[in-house]
């Protein structure tokens, strides 16, 4: 069943419509603003990759050539580089949260990791 992206030529917004067949006709409405003047996108797609695989990626040390740890977005950058890396199991909202409050400068934390500076 193949899932198709298009962007809403009014508000910009991309909208995902899945489909039962490839040669199934799609009348594509926006499903942020019902307008029905929409483009279609090319979609990106996933291979599957063993736990192993990600793992050696992670390891990589030319993966981390960039990393500056006294750099909030520098750390962020390799927080969501990581998240891609562990897949569903690990990256989420709450995630996206966090690696968005280090970006931001927020987040700053004490020697003992708590908050609070105690």
């Amino acid at each position: 069943m193949p899932i198709y992206e298009y962007e809403c030529d009014k508000c910009h917004r991309r909208s995902s419509i899945l489909t039962l067949r490839v040669s199934e006709k799609v009348d594509a409405k926006c499903q942020h603003c019902g307008a029905t003047k929409l483009r279609r996108l090319m979609s990106r797609f996933a291979m599957p990759r063993s736990e192993e695989a990600r793992m050696d990626a992670l390891a990589d040390p030319s993966n981390l050539g960039g990393l500056d740890e006294n750099d909030p977005k520098s750390l962020a950058r390799a927080m969501r580089k990581m998240g891609r890396e562990m897949g569903d199991e690990f990256a989420g909202p709450e995630f996206d949260e966090a690696v968005n409050e280090i970006e931001s400068g927020g987040g700053d934390f004490g020697d003992d990791g708590d908050s609070d500076g105690e």
